[in-house]
């Protein structure tokens, strides 16, 4: 069938199809415009784990997203598909996560990697890995990219996008990052490991084609963190949690805080979201909880402000959903925030999606 046909043919006020993609959407990757590239990983996770049991968490919970978003009604027929051909990303996780745990004890004990070789052969071993990871993320990427798909990395934690942002580098000269998150994850190789979840943003800052970084919502950081930031003035703008709200309770509404935020902004522009910026409530089983936030609501308006403001969204990431035992409120929480993301990246690249609806 033709993409219209299979529009045509599929009721969407029906529950999604249980043997479709995600969303419960009927299309395949070739009559999709958005491609979601699923990355279950997080080998140096350093407290609470389950990242990488996100991705399904996530998959699992959009089949209850009701399709008519009332900000992009026609978002869904633009076809969103989850990449089922992924390497065995989970499996080596899980491999690399075991060598990383007892290095990340032994830290925490006080000892010193460098007078323990297994440990520090295991080390190596572990950003060897990571590095690897790193450019199939990359390939991965590009091999969407350059069949003009629209492209949406989930995680894992939030080291796995380093190789979607070098994937970014070799299409744009220049290019930002609105930086959603409760931490800076500005760290140098936290606990040894090169590519770890906590040092993602001083990675990216490694990138010549990264010239700026904005950061929203931060309220957890450390000495060294602040050092990196000072040096890098130029290419990183911070928005504490604590800015944010002493501003609010002074009378700053959050549209003009909204309008701050994109200003700092280049033209180009990639979103990457860590869960964790959001009110814990929202995702009380994430790795690393902080206490404040932004609601979700405040999360979706930023986004729907930078798609409104003429300035170019080219990707997205979202990382660290972890569900709980119990329920799956944590990957209702993703799959909707998932949604929004693909609907102001679909509007901001100018695809159809519908106008408002208004009541």
């Amino acid at each position: 069938m033709t993409k219209q046909e299979i529009i045509d043919t599929f009721d969407p006020n029906q529950p999604g199809l249980s043997d479709a993609s995600l969303f419960g959407l009927p299309f395949s990757a070739v009559n999709s415009e958005i491609i979601i590239v699923p990355v279950p990983w997080e080998v140096t996770v350093s407290y609470g784990s389950g990242a990488s049991e996100g991705v399904e968490a996530v998959f699992e919970a959009s089949f209850q997203v009701d399709l008519q978003h009332q900000e992009f009604p026609e978002l869904w027929k633009n076809g969103i598909f989850m990449d089922d051909e992924i390497p065995n990303w989970k499996e080596r996780s899980e491999k690399y996560k075991a060598l990383a745990l007892p290095i990340i004890e032994a830290l925490e004990n006080g000892e010193s990697i460098d007078e323990n070789p297994s440990l520090d052969k295991n080390l190596d071993e572990v950003n060897t890995a990571c590095h690897q990871f790193k450019i199939e993320v990359k390939e991965r990427i590009l091999h969407w990219i350059n069949q003009d798909k629209k492209v949406g990395l989930l995680g894992g934690d939030h080291s796995t996008p380093l190789g979607y942002y070098e994937a970014l580098a070799t299409k744009y000269d220049n290019f930002g990052i609105l930086h959603l998150d409760a931490h800076m994850d500005l760290r140098i190789a936290y606990e040894g490991f090169t590519y770890s979840h906590a040092s993602i943003m001083y990675n990216a800052l490694q990138i010549p084609q990264v010239s700026k970084i904005v950061q929203v919502g931060i309220r957890d950081f450390c000495e060294q963190e602040v050092e990196v930031v000072k040096s890098e003035k130029n290419r990183v703008k911070i928005f504490t949690d604590m800015d944010l709200k002493a501003q609010n309770f002074g009378g700053k509404n959050w549209k003009d805080q909204c309008d701050d935020i994109i200003s700092e902004l280049p033209q180009k522009v990639h979103i990457s979201f860590d869960i964790d910026g959001l009110y814990p409530w929202y995702c009380p089983n994430t790795g690393t909880p902080v206490p404040g936030g932004f609601s979700f609501e405040q999360a979706a308006y930023l986004l729907s402000k930078l798609a409104e403001s003429g300035k170019e969204i080219i990707g997205f990431d979202l990382v660290e959903v972890a569900p709980g035992e119990d329920d799956d409120w944590d990957g209702n929480v993703g799959a909707r925030m998932l949604f929004h993301l693909c609907g102001v990246f679909a509007k901001s690249q100018k695809l159809n999606t519908g106008e408002k609806i208004q009541f």
